[in-house]
């Protein structure tokens, strides 16, 4: 298969998975390649901008943004 962009799935803490897990099994059942990781843009802004800087060289084509209350994490990443 030819090289094919990987899906970032971001979350802002541990507490979002119950969201991102039906995200996660859609795109397995789809055999899209994805990597699903906790950023937080108020907890870890330098490496959350870090991830994103370096998003498109290692190889992600899609990032997904999942945060709570304060949904930051989105505009953190664009």
């Amino acid at each position: 298969m030819p090289n094919r962009k990987k899906v970032a799935i971001i979350m802002g803490s541990d507490s979002d998975w119950p969201v991102v897990k039906s995200a996660c099994g859609v795109l397995k059942d789809f055999d899209v390649p994805f990597e699903a990781h906790i950023l937080s843009a108020h907890r870890t802004p330098e490496a959350a901008a870090a991830f994103a800087k370096s998003a498109r060289a290692n190889g992600y084509g899609v990032i997904l943004c999942a945060a709570g209350m304060a949904a930051h994490l989105a505009g953190a990443f664009a």
